[in-house]
């Protein structure tokens, strides 16, 4: 089944095309003033991602469960198949469970983003800032090593100021991978996920200036002693085909060789399209695969070079030229400054994160795209139809307050 993306959308991605100049991860840029480059030294290697930059792209999702994490990333990596699955899911509201997944096998997807339509408001949540998203993916596949061990390390940071915790929707699990601490996170029923929804500066504190957190539409702060809301129940046996459980889901996080495990059997048993694997002490290890990157840009030469050529042309076209049109149009109608969330941004700032890899017009292809509409979970407006009270404590479906979504602390639900 073939379906067009939207301009609005593809402007964004074609955005990530450019301005590459003042970000660390990628190449330098030529100066037209220099000498021949036969008669230049050796160029320095483009220094490293630092630890911030890191810290604030993979902040929104760091908390999520293990195999959430992992599949995530590898899925950031096609930044134009997630628009495109976004997309879709609009447009097929009515089908449900492995209705749905059936349909998603029919798309031409890679495997992680075929599996990712049982999670809809994680897809919302990547496509409210799709540059965060493209660089997210951009980040793992220049630094797979850098990108899991901050994960772990901010898991770190949470636990030990007391706000990720064991609760009714997950178990936390410190362990050792040959000897290095581990921090797991895994749901409390194998066949039940939750995914937690919470603002990172209520966690880590403020992002720097110049590293800001993603764009998304964050709740409103949860009660003391609470550290997030958690979205619906995904009963995942009611998605997929032959289900042994959240144990053998189809991506795993492999922390300490800082690899990403694919489970075969759940690909080939839910009839996902081919992925990329190499065999690793007998495991099949994810491999980027650039059929699906749909002509995005590499942040760099050397990516560009690793991956190349890409297979697949986006359908529905258009021109660069007419991306960049439409999306001037759209960007027209928004004010000087947004709100997100709970936040105010400011489009002037300068911010590194979004001029290495996009942001015509300084970020405003992230509010095109954010300002689509509400969050699917809906925080805001559900605490205002119910008076601002949100449940807390109790169980799965703990009582009081009338709010949509329970409280991480309590384990509270809607």
């Amino acid at each position: 089944m073939k379906y067009f993306t939207t301009p609005l959308c593809l402007a964004a991605l074609l955005a990530t095309q450019t301005a590459f100049a003042d970000f660390p991860m990628s190449d330098p840029q030529p100066d037209p003033a220099a000498p021949p480059a036969s008669a230049q030294p050796a160029a320095a290697q483009t220094p490293p991602m630092s630890a911030e930059q890191i810290d604030s792209l993979i902040a929104p999702i760091a908390l999520y469960p293990d195999e959430l994490v992992s599949q995530i990333l590898v899925a950031a990596t096609y930044p134009l198949e997630i628009v495109q699955a976004y997309q879709w899911l609009g447009q097929h509201s009515d089908l449900k469970g492995q209705e749905l997944t059936a349909a998603a096998q029919k798309q031409n997807w890679d495997p992680s983003i075929q599996a990712l339509v049982a999670f809809p408001d994680v897809m919302k949540r990547l496509n409210q800032d799709i540059t965060w998203t493209t660089n997210l993916g951009n980040a793992f596949l220049a630094n797979q090593a850098a990108v899991m061990d901050q994960i772990q390390a901010m898991r770190a940071k949470a636990e030990s100021a007391g706000k990720l915790t064991t609760t009714p929707q997950q178990t936390v699990t410190n362990t050792t991978d040959n000897g290095h601490p581990v921090v797991q996170i895994e749901p409390a029923s194998s066949d039940v996920v939750y995914v937690p929804d919470y603002d990172p500066v209520w966690i880590w504190g403020p992002a720097p200036a110049y590293y800001p957190y993603p764009y998304w539409y964050y709740p409103p702060a949860p009660p003391f002693g609470v550290w997030c809301w958690w979205g619906p129940r995904i009963y995942l046996g009611s998605f997929f085909f032959g289900w042994n459980g959240w144990g053998g889901w189809g991506w795993h996080p492999h922390w300490y060789e800082h690899n990403v495990i694919v489970n075969r059997s759940f690909v080939t048993v839910n009839h996902f399209n081919n992925f990329r694997t190499v065999n690793v002490h007998g495991a099949a290890v994810w491999q980027h695969n650039p059929e699906h990157r749909i002509g995005v840009a590499y942040p760099n030469r050397t990516l560009s070079h690793d991956f190349r050529p890409a297979g697949r042309v986006a359908t529905g076209h258009v021109s660069v030229v007419q991306a960049r049109q439409q999306f001037q149009a759209a960007g027209a109608r928004f004010n000087a400054s947004e709100r997100f969330g709970n936040r105010q941004v400011s489009p002037g700032v300068f911010n590194r994160n979004r001029t290495a890899f996009g942001g015509i017009e300084a970020g405003g292809s992230a509010r095109a795209h954010s300002t689509r509409g509400n969050s699917s979970l809906g925080y805001a407006h559900g605490a205002a139809r119910s008076g601002g009270g949100h449940v807390s404590g109790g169980g799965e479906h703990g009582g009081g307050g009338g709010g949509e979504h329970g409280g991480g602390g309590g384990g509270g639900h809607r």
